[in-house]
């Protein structure tokens, strides 16, 4: 029931910070593996949803830390979309930094407040505030540059 729930999300989550279906598929299983082992009690459902996307973001943290990472190069992977502007949409948040990438879906795919992401990042208000203004900045720029080739 759990991990039908909360799936998508955690699955959404994860693929937007390591951009590989695999390296999701891993923080996924990874995540509610964690879920399992320390079986949590939460006030609510909002908490609990916000302790398994901080979790995510944690296990995407660790994953782009790990020695191994830094070490391969990454197999192309392609992503099919309906759109042309879907695809070129995607193709230009995952050149995104992953600060900006995390709080963009966050407030973007999850509809989430910035007050929701400050505590689920561990961040204050104001810098996922200042991280949304320039991720938007920088996501525009590319675009138009996109536009313009």
């Amino acid at each position: 029931m759990l991990v039908r729930q909360y799936s998508e999300l955690v699955y959404r989550l994860a693929f937007s910070q390591v951009r590989r279906r695999c390296d999701a598929e891993d923080i996924f299983q990874e995540v509610f593996l964690r879920y399992f082992r320390a079986c949590p009690r939460f006030e609510n459902e909002a908490h609990r949803k916000a302790w398994l996307m901080r979790v995510t973001v944690n296990c995407a943290k660790k994953y782009w830390a790990s020695a191994w990472v830094r070490r391969t190069v990454p197999l192309e992977e392609d992503v099919a979309f309906e759109m042309p502007e879907d695809q070129l949409l995607y193709e230009q948040l995952q050149m995104l930094p992953g600060k900006y990438r995390a709080v963009l879906h966050l407030f973007y795919y999850e509809e989430l407040s910035v007050e929701e992401i400050s505590r689920i990042l561990g961040q204050k208000p104001s810098t996922v505030r200042t991280q949304l203004t320039r991720g938007r900045r920088m996501l525009k720029k590319k675009l138009e540059e996109e536009m313009l080739c």
